[in-house]
């Protein structure tokens, strides 16, 4: 897999982790939210575990409460529900 499809692989799965918990709406905005989203996208493409979030991510296609919990943006994620 080159790295443009590796990148759009991973933002898919970023947005379906998002979409999944419910935390589609509460995103930070502006500045902010280029920095913030940057930084998660980065994580996102150096994670190891994207067999997992696939499987988890087909495993809660109805919902859930929280991100994976190996999820390296998992506490952003979860904050970004809360808010």
């Amino acid at each position: 897999m080159n790295w443009m499809e590796r990148l759009k692989e991973r933002a898919e799965l970023m947005g379906q982790m998002i979409e999944t918990i419910g935390a589609m709406d509460n995103g930070p905005a502006g500045a902010q939210a280029d920095r913030v989203l940057r930084s998660a996208a980065l994580r996102c493409v150096r994670c190891k575990h994207t067999e997992a979030c696939r499987q988890w991510l087909a495993d809660h296609s109805g919902g859930a409460e929280k991100a994976m919990a190996d999820c390296p943006n998992a506490s952003l994620f979860n904050s970004l529900k809360e808010h």
